[in-house]
């Protein structure tokens, strides 16, 4: 799978599945990187994105992961995400350029539409599943269970970014899906403004 369709699905699916949570897929990029399995690459040692599959930097990417689940345990689930969302938002948005870039430059082609097409991905991503899940956490009645969405958030991540990496085309319809739910919750909310509107009017 060394076309240029694929990679670049491969790519835009890994940023996608940033945009949800990044760091379990960039644990797994770099891994499947380092063992060069599944066509998963940063080029080779000295390349300006084989930091990707660096150790030192999947040891930051789990220190990282590690640190917020500690703090959001002390936190909670809702002043974690009032203090600490927006740094989230902003590293999955990061790691998603970097994983997209990485894998064109990795086959020779200009890394720049990377960094753009993957920022692009993973804030459609998390504009498409935040709103979900900060309604789900305000529904659910205890704690723990409000606790409990980040893990199946990271999990849902891993699943996306391990589909696209056994079959990178998976990447595109991956992407064209979350547009899809994004749109369709967004004429949602429209639908329920007018029809708040509607009985204000009555």
């Amino acid at each position: 799978m060394n076309g240029a369709f694929f990679y670049i699905g491969l790519g835009l699916g890994l940023a996608t599945a940033c945009g949800l949570r990044p760091y379990l897929p960039a644990l797994l990029a770099g891994a499947l990187a380092s063992a060069d399995a599944l066509g998963v690459e940063f080029g080779p040692a000295g390349h300006a994105y084989h930091f990707l599959q660096a150790g030192w930097w999947l040891l930051a990417v789990t220190v990282t992961l590690a640190g917020l689940y500690l703090l959001q345990l002390r936190l909670g689930a809702e002043r974690f995400e009032a203090l600490v969302g927006g740094a989230v938002a902003a590293q999955a948005v990061a790691v998603g350029a970097l994983l997209f870039a990485g894998t064109l430059a990795a086959h020779g082609d200009p890394s720049w539409p990377g960094l753009i097409g993957g920022a692009l991905a993973a804030a459609l991503a998390w504009a498409a599943t935040h709103p979900v899940v900060v309604r789900a956490r305000l529904r659910l009645p205890d704690r723990a269970a409000r606790e409990a969405v980040t893990v199946y958030l990271d999990a849902a991540s891993l699943l996306l970014a391990a589909l696209v990496a056994l079959l990178h085309p998976l990447g595109y319809l991956a992407l064209a899906l979350l547009a899809w739910f994004l749109w369709r919750g967004r004429a949602r909310g429209g639908d329920d403004r007018y029809a708040g509107l509607r009985i204000l009017r009555r």
